[in-house]
């Protein structure tokens, strides 16, 4: 019988550095998402499973854990992603009509660890924007990401641009149903010549040669200029190719320092994205610290079709790249029935001190907070020192 004390694989506690380390940096990114004009928005851990896969995909399906509600009898999810839940949230409970701009943070739990050393358990961030169909939307989200990032201390940032409308615009006329592009999409992200070329072999010619062509189309501007060659001249793809050379001008001129590049065959995530798509990593880091795009017709299923833009983070998978803070500074104190020693705690704590009393019979055994000041009785007075 296995203990009862250990825990499902991918699946853990989050002790006192890591989870002070991760509190500071929630506070931080919500903090750079309402100094955009984002509101937060706290949307159940549980819903109806249609709610939350209805238009997704089999991806989000395959990650969300189902379980039946003894209330209703009716089939429940865990969600995987928040993005459909904010979708809900614009469509059906707040319901404007101009832009609006939502954020959130909160837990997702998936069912399969998306790596070998991944929580199944992330604690997601993201940043919803709505009602807004131009690239100055694209461009607004992929500046509070960045920020966002920098703000908690990563650098090396490297942004990788596509577009969902490239793969759209090679199979338009192919005849190309949804499970075969669901498969070119696996292969393409995977980069595997050899599963796009046997998925490929009932398109036309001109639709093999982009699709292999895709599999090479990453790195600098140069990708761009090749892509114009290589793929079809449909309006979809060259209205992509131009949207990505936009946002990449702009963001170069904003961060003079980030790395821009272009990858048209990252295609991996979920199947509602209808546009722009980007991934944003960190020196060598090998995947990807933020995701997200374009998916304007994620809130369709609930009734209401809107342009959204948006991305989202795991906040723990980020506590690992971040640098380490010093530890908060502290007031160490005796603990005594002393009414002065006693005012003068409240007083400091309500200064907004930390002050730290040393129970009776324990030494500082305080790990998490420098205690670089103590309180002391001068004089028949309660004054602070320091260490």
């Amino acid at each position: 019988m296995p203990s009862a004390w250990l825990l499902p694989e991918h699946v853990c506690d989050v002790l006192p550095t890591e989870a002070r380390r991760i509190e500071e940096i929630r506070r931080a990114l919500l903090d750079v998402a309402r100094g955009y004009g984002c509101e937060l928005v706290m949307p159940p851990l549980l819903e109806h499973l249609e709610s939350l896969l209805t238009g997704t995909g089999r991806e989000l399906d395959l990650k969300t854990f189902k379980l039946v509600d003894q209330l209703s009898g009716r089939t429940l999810g865990v969600r995987a992603d928040t993005t459909p839940q904010v979708a809900r949230i614009d469509a059906h409970l707040l319901n404007r009509q101009g832009v609006t701009r939502l954020c959130y943070c909160g837990p997702v739990l998936h069912t399969r660890p998306s790596g070998l050393r991944a929580t199944r358990e992330p604690l997601q961030f993201g940043v919803e924007v709505y009602g807004h169909a131009g690239l100055e939307a694209e461009l607004e989200v992929l500046e509070l990401a960045i920020d966002a990032l920098q703000c908690v201390g990563v650098e090396g940032l490297v942004v990788d641009l596509g577009d969902a409308r490239i793969l759209r615009g090679v199979l338009a006329g192919s005849g190309a149903d949804d499970a075969c592009a669901a498969a070119l999409h696996s292969a393409l992200a995977a980069k595997d010549a050899t599963e796009v070329s046997e998925l490929a072999r009932s398109q036309s010619q001109a639709a093999r040669d982009a699709l292999q062509a895709m599999l090479r189309l990453y790195g600098g501007d140069e990708v761009i200029a090749a892509a114009r060659d290589a793929l079809p001249q449909q309006p979809a793809v060259t209205a992509a190719l131009d949207e990505l050379a936009w946002l990449a001008k702009h963001l170069r001129l904003a961060y003079p320092g980030l790395t821009v590049g272009f990858d048209l065959a990252d295609l991996g995530g979920y199947a509602y994205y209808s546009g722009v798509r980007f991934a944003i990593y960190a020196g060598a880091t090998s995947d990807a610290l933020a995701r997200g795009g374009r998916y304007d017709e994620v809130g369709a299923v609930f009734g209401r079709t809107r342009p959204a833009v948006g991305f989202s983070m795991d906040l723990k998978e980020l506590a690992e790249l971040a640098p380490r803070r010093e530890l908060p500074a502290a007031v160490r104190a005796p603990w005594s029935e002393d009414a002065g020693l006693r005012a003068a705690v409240r007083q400091l704590r309500q200064q907004g001190e930390v002050v730290v009393c040393m129970l009776p019979g324990h030494a500082h055994e305080v790990q998490e907070f420098d205690c670089d000041r103590e309180l002391v009785c001068v004089a028949h007075e309660w004054v602070v020192r320091a260490l």
